[in-house]
């Protein structure tokens, strides 16, 4: 009697155990079911979540206004003592300088606005030891680097892509010799916008006027203006952006026309600080034949005008301006 009560236990807690365990598998299948089952609906909500974002980003809300600002600021010290190999051995070189650049631009339904505003300024001081008789001392800043750059486009929407436009931008120092020359161009005609960030400016109509003083040689003249500029945000918080503006004279595309090419490359590294270059191009003729009319060595400068300008009258050339500037840069956009 008893050996057949403890076989009954014996079974009794096997096959209780045995149910358990079966049990335990069968709810462990269900749980791994159900987790995956999860895990695929987060994962379709994330892909939806995406499409939703990408959607709002296209879609424009009006008013569009954009405005932003971004600079780069350089700067560089030397010092030399005793060191004889340079050609001051005894002195101090400071050198800083500033790129900014601000825009403000509206899109609506049927026209939009854009406005631009951008400086570039570098001061330079060189101190000579003064017990260095045959060197002249320099105590204070030199501006080396001096121009500003204002635009504003509007343009009347045909389609997406196309838009009958305005533009005004004017061009000039704004330290030394304001306005002396300055440049300003008023046009119209159309604007091209086929992606996104890139705007290219075709005005056909349009008068570039020079001011200047102080016996100086500028003609102002009629011709075609044309505008491109392109930004892009790029991977790892880089930011490119490049902008040309050139104008072709109908009178005289040799001497009167001109072109400034500027390109800007920022990284951002934390809270829009970071580094950046800067690097411009441009040509001008009027500005390098009224820089050799001001030369005190030209005999008469003062019977030669542009108007008769010529290759054998003009003893000088049309070189390459360029500058370069790296730096610290700050970023700030809405």
């Amino acid at each position: 009697m008893n050996s057949k009560f403890i076989s009954i236990l014996i079974l009794v807690f096997l096959m209780t155990n045995l149910l358990n365990a079966q049990t335990t598998e069968e709810m462990q299948k269900v749980l791994n079911e159900k987790q995956a089952a999860v895990a695929t609906k987060n994962a379709e909500v994330k892909a939806l979540e995406e499409e939703i974002a990408g959607i709002k980003k296209k879609l424009i809300v009006y008013p569009d206004w954009k405005i932003g600002a971004s600079g780069t600021i350089g700067a560089n010290f030397s010092q030399f003592d005793k060191w004889l190999g340079a050609g001051n051995p005894n002195a101090q070189l400071i050198n800083y300088g500033l790129t900014g650049g601000a825009f403000a631009n509206l899109n609506q339904k049927k026209y939009f606005w854009k406005n631009g505003l951008n400086i570039n300024v570098a001061k330079t001081k060189l101190i000579i030891d003064k017990d260095d008789k045959d060197l002249a001392d320099t105590t204070r800043f030199e501006t080396t680097a001096d121009a500003i750059n204002l635009s504003s486009l509007f343009g009347y929407k045909i389609n997406s892509q196309w838009a009958v436009s305005a533009l005004g931008e004017y061009r000039s120092t704004f330290l030394n010799n304001f306005n002396n020359p300055g440049y300003l161009d008023l046009g119209a005609g159309a604007t091209w916008t086929p992606i996104q960030n890139l705007v290219v400016v075709f005005h056909p109509f349009n008068y570039n006027i020079v001011m200047a003083k102080d016996n100086v040689s500028y003609i102002s003249s009629l011709g075609c203006k044309i505008v491109a500029d392109y930004k892009q945000a790029l991977p790892m918080g880089i930011a490119w952006r490049t902008n040309l503006s050139a104008f072709v004279s109908y009178s005289d595309a040799n001497n009167f026309s001109n072109w400034t090419w500027i390109n800007g490359i920022n990284f951002t590294a934390f809270k829009g600080i970071g580094v950046g270059v800067e690097f411009g191009l441009r040509k001008n003729k009027q500005e390098s034949y009224n820089t050799f009319l001001a030369d005190p060595t030209v005999v008469n400068p003062e019977i030669i005008t542009i108007d008769n300008f010529d290759d054998s009258t003009y003893k000088g050339d049309n070189p390459l301006q360029t500058y370069l500037l790296v730096g610290l840069t700050y970023t700030i956009s809405k």
